[in-house]
C-alpha cells in the first residue's frame, strides 16, 4: 500500500525514509518529474495550525455545560447538597407545620417586626438624607456664587434648595435640620 500523501503532496517512502512529491501529469499531457524535499523541511500546508484554547473555549461557549463543571455535576448528583434544596424542603416543612397546629401564629410572630419598620427611625433616615442633600446643594451654590461654572445637574440642585427646605419644614426641622422645638427653645433663652 502506497503512504499517503500529506496536505502539500509529500509522499515519504517507506524504504529509504527520503521525502518527495511523486511525479504527475500536466494538463498539457507532459510529465512533471519527481522533487526530493530536503529533511526537516515542512511546507506551510503541512504545519498544523495553533489552536488557542481559550479562543476554542470563547467559540464554543454556550454549546455545553459550564467549563470545569463536568466534575461538579458528578459529585453533587444528590439535591440535598444543593443549597436552594435545602430551603425547599426546609419551606415545605414550615409549611406543613403551619397547617398542623395552632402553633402558626408562634412562627409568624419574629416575622411582623423585621416587615414593620420604626416609623421614629424612618423619619431620622428621610431627615439625614435630606440634610445631605441640602448641604450639597448650598456648597453648590456657594461655588457658582464664587464664580465657578456648574453641571447641568448641579444646577438642578441649587434650583431645590427652597423644595428641601419645605420637606424638612413639613418633617419638623428647620432650614439648618435642627429639630423645631430646640430651635424654638435655643431663641427663646437668648433672649
Amino acid at each position: 500500500m502506497p503512504p499517503q500523501p500529506t496536505a502539500s503532496g509529500i509522499v515519504t517512502d517507506e524504504k529509504s525514509g527520503q521525502r518527495q512529491i511523486p511525479e504527475s501529469v500536466r494538463a498539457d499531457g507532459t510529465t512533471r518529474k519527481a522533487i526530493k524535499i530536503r529533511p526537516g523541511y515542512r511546507p506551510p500546508e503541512d504545519v498544523e495550525v495553533y489552536k488557542n484554547p481559550t479562543a476554542e473555549n470563547f467559540r464554543t461557549r454556550g454549546k455545553g455545560p459550564v467549563p470545569g463543571s463536568e466534575g461538579l455535576q458528578k459529585e453533587n448528583n444528590k439535591p440535598e447538597q444543593n443549597k436552594n434544596a435545602k430551603r425547599r424542603e426546609a419551606r415545605k416543612k414550615a409549611a406543613a407545620k403551619a397547617a398542623e397546629g395552632p402553633t402558626s401564629a408562634a412562627t409568624q410572630q419574629p416575622k411582623a417586626p423585621t416587615e414593620e419598620l420604626d416609623p421614629e427611625a424612618e423619619k431620622e433616615k428621610k431627615v439625614r438624607n435630606l440634610k445631605k442633600k441640602l448641604r450639597q446643594a448650598k456648597e453648590l451654590k456657594d461655588k457658582k456664587e464664587g464664580g465657578e461654572s456648574l453641571l447641568p445637574e448641579q444646577i438642578a440642585k441649587v434650583i431645590k434648595i427652597n423644595e428641601l427646605i419645605r420637606e424638612l419644614d413639613a418633617l419638623g426641622f428647620d432650614a439648618d435640620g435642627e429639630p423645631k422645638d430646640k430651635t424654638a427653645e435655643a431663641t427663646e433663652g437668648q433672649s
